[in-house]
């Protein structure tokens, strides 16, 4: 007996978005200036999802129009998929527009604290780090055991590093290409860094969730760090690009590229909000 296909499927899915920053209530000061932008790079959002970021406007107490904003995108060629954070009031508009809602986004990892003092380990409850075997100031007439190791060495003992199996290191996976990207053609390396080792025509786009490399002409987009990743850099042999693009902070050459890296092996970088271009030994 053949099994019948189901008619559907539900998997969890990982794709590029844009994110549309909303930092203020006066839509008409917003739709201005967005479609000054978009006049900049008429095709850019063709039909790409975006989704709009209200974190910025959620305590205002105003919510937007949303369904009228989303006309407004509409026309000129952003599809709005969601909204990421907002107030309730403004996530409720948001559904009534028919749009998702999108979970908020999860808060940058504390730096770690600093490694406290061996004073501060001797008057702690806690027990000693285990990446310490040995303190500082622990009391040399503790008793010995058998093996003549203090009391202190045979409770850190079995919690030794060397003790427990190293933990697996993941690395960040590469995709390499070694053929011209066409016009029109886009290439995504999830999760991962993209190297690409031929030219990069006009009109065709790179995209990666980490860094960058182009080891020849770059004539068309670049977009590292496309899940917000603000460390990724690009690297090019020649910089001659359409758009360049760091966790959403992009750059549009319509003008050209600027003269100092024009042509040249360069490097691009995120510093806050801004595109830093710097130019590479030849």
């Amino acid at each position: 007996m053949i099994r019948e296909e189901p008619a559907f499927k539900i998997k969890n899915g990982n794709f590029p978005l844009f994110v549309l920053h909303v930092n203020t209530t006066d839509m008409g000061k917003f739709k201005s200036e967005l479609e000054t932008r978009l006049t900049q790079t008429p095709d850019f959002f063709t039909n790409t999802p975006v989704v709009l970021a209200l974190a910025a406007i959620a305590d205002s107490g105003i919510t937007p129009d949303i369904a009228e904003l989303v006309s407004f995108m509409r026309v000129h060629g952003m599809q709005t998929a969601g909204v990421l954070g907002g107030s309730a009031e403004q996530r409720e508009a948001a559904v009534q527009a028919g749009l998702g809602l999108f979970p908020d986004a999860p808060s940058r990892r504390a730096p770690q604290p600093e490694t406290p003092q061996p004073e501060t380990m001797q008057e702690s409850p806690l027990p000693p780090p285990t990446k310490q075997p040995e303190l500082p100031g622990l009391d040399a007439s503790a008793d010995k055991d058998e093996s003549g190791k203090s009391s202190a060495d045979s409770e850190i003992a079995p919690s030794q590093p060397d003790n427990l199996p190293a933990a697996p290191v993941l690395q960040p996976t590469t995709m390499i290409i070694d053929k011209p990207v066409r016009t029109g053609q886009r290439i995504y390396a999830k999760g991962g860094n993209l190297v690409v080792l031929a030219i990069v025509n006009a009109g065709a786009e790179l995209i990666a969730d980490g860094d960058i490399h182009i080891y020849a002409p770059l004539r068309g987009r670049a977009i590292a760090g496309a899940h917000g990743n603000e460390n990724a850099r690009i690297f090019v042999h020649r910089l001659e690009a359409e758009l360049i693009s760091i966790a959403g902070c992009f750059q549009v050459f319509e003008n050209g590229v600027p003269e100092n890296v024009r042509g040249k092996p360069a490097q691009i970088r995120l510093d806050g909000t801004r595109l830093i271009f710097e130019p590479l030994p030849e």
